[in-house]
């Protein structure tokens, strides 16, 4: 091949029309699983930490009652459902709503009686695919 043959073709800069038209079709091909994965990433992310946090939440609320109830000016008498009211939202936490659930029972924790509490706390919210999800801590309490 002559030298100014050689020179013209290494002068050429760009595509040509097919390289263009096969670097879209690889672009348009891998974007969007591409796109879909990220997403994907995302949720895989978030959801465990909301989870983590309405945990953390109810946790926090029961601490609250068990305080209460060791507390020499509240005590076992103070722990009714009247005294812990529907947070809707959570202050702090927006998006995620927590109520609390107080029955007294007997010794066998299930029947009607006194002397023991089962307190159940529930937090709901809703996480990144917008499911509704809820969290539910219970502990008992007792009077002796």
């Amino acid at each position: 091949m002559p030298a100014s043959r050689l020179q013209t073709r290494a002068s050429r800069r760009g595509f040509t029309m097919v390289e263009a038209i096969a670097a879209m079709v690889v672009l348009a091909i891998s974007i969007p699983p591409t796109m879909w994965a990220i997403r994907e990433a995302h949720v895989q992310r978030v959801n465990p930490r909301m989870a983590s946090t309405a945990r953390w939440l109810a946790v926090e609320r029961i601490e609250d009652i068990l305080a209460d109830r060791h507390s020499t000016s509240r005590g076992y008498a103070y722990v009714v459902n009247a005294n812990y009211a529907a947070e809707s939202p959570v202050s702090g936490f927006v998006g995620f709503t927590r109520s609390v659930s107080i029955a007294e029972t007997g010794s066998d924790l299930v029947s009607a009686g006194t002397g023991y509490k089962r307190v159940a706390v529930t937090v709901g919210w809703s996480d990144a695919t917008t499911t509704t999800r809820s969290l539910t801590l219970t502990t008992q309490i007792t009077d002796y």
